[in-house]
């Protein structure tokens, strides 16, 4: 009797837990286990490992080492291939045909926002990805998919300015096809993808993390506001706002999360953390980690999440956006 001892994890979703499988296959001839014709399929987004062991007693200690399964998650093998956006030129797809997607804009954060929870969900093969070019946006998204909401036809109809935290109403993106519906609202979306589909809980059951989560998803709007303000030179509250984060940073010990572990409340700030950094270097000469240890552990944690890697923009392109946004006014 030979055996083998089979792990296997998800690199889209590195933050959680792996889970160890045993299998024994029964064989007078080990050597056949190479030409077996038994198949083993897995999603495109998990990995397997395979151990050779000396007998069955063996398997219950099989379990690979902690540090093999961080660097493994870490690395991620495989990636998604990304669609091309669509254009003013390009067909709708077929609506409403009980397809669930995920329409997004590859440099939308609040749409990052989604697609990251998606990812993190391990759910590339059930939402599939629409993106579209927001400068050369289809007709369609708007007419069929999503149509104009309040926000929009007010803010329209009196001439604001839209600023970078507002995109989202501007753009209308990102939006969630599911069960013949479309939803909007980035914050909205990440708590619906993680209530309604499979995969590992983004928000943990303890009523003080809980509460705390709730306070710093509605405290998302005050911060993008303070630190757009500081590019634009009207305000300097962007320390304030930047010390609010690292304390946060500071509440629970379990981790270096913001809950700790990692949830949705890591999600909310990732990209729009992703863009402030390397803007304000460049732009303000202002490290937003300076004097703050919490909150460059964190960014550095959050660097080692393949599934928000694989939504992320090269920091240089970043920084090309806002100078374009605001360099007239520096």
């Amino acid at each position: 009797m030979a055996s083998l001892a089979l792990s296997y994890f998800s690199s889209s979703s590195p933050l959680t837990s792996s889970k160890d499988l045993s299998i024994l296959f029964l064989s007078k001839n080990p050597a056949r286990f190479a030409n077996a014709g038994y198949p083993i399929k897995l999603h495109s987004h998990y990995s397997l490992q395979f151990h050779r062991v000396a007998s069955f007693l063996s398997l219950r200690n099989s379990r690979p080492a902690p540090s093999a399964i961080s660097a493994s998650m870490a690395t991620g093998s495989v990636k998604e291939v990304l669609p091309p956006p669509l254009t003013s030129t390009s067909d709708p797809p077929s609506i409403y045909d009980g397809t669930t997607r995920l329409y997004i804009s590859y440099t939308c954060p609040y749409a990052q926002r989604v697609w990251i929870a998606r990812n993190c969900k391990g759910l590339q093969d059930k939402i599939k990805l629409v993106p579209i070019d927001l400068q050369n946006r289809p007709s369609w998204y708007k007419e069929k998919v999503y149509p104009p909401n309040k926000e929009t036809t007010t803010a329209t109809n009196q001439s604001i300015t839209f600023t970078p935290w507002m995109y989202n109403y501007l753009e209308l993106v990102p939006s969630l096809e599911h069960n013949h519906e479309v939803k909007g609202e980035s914050l909205d979306l990440i708590k619906y993808i993680d209530s309604n589909f499979d995969g590992p809980s983004l928000l943990p059951e303890d009523p003080a993390k809980k509460e705390l989560a709730e306070e710093l998803f509605a405290y998302t709007d005050s911060f993008n506001k303070a630190l757009v303000s500081f590019f634009k030179g009207d305000a300097n509250e962007a320390g304030t706002v930047l010390d609010f984060i690292e304390t946060s940073l500071s509440k629970f010990d379990d981790g270096p999360f913001f809950l700790g572990q990692f949830s949705l409340v890591d999600i909310a700030y990732a990209p729009f953390i992703e863009r402030f950094q390397p803007a304000l270097l460049d732009l303000r000469k202002y490290d937003i980690t300076e004097g703050r240890p919490n909150l460059a552990a964190w960014i550095e944690e959050m660097n080692k999440n393949e599934a928000y890697n694989q939504t992320r923009r090269d920091p240089k392109e970043h920084v090309e956006t806002y100078k374009k946004r605001f360099l007239a006014r520096l």
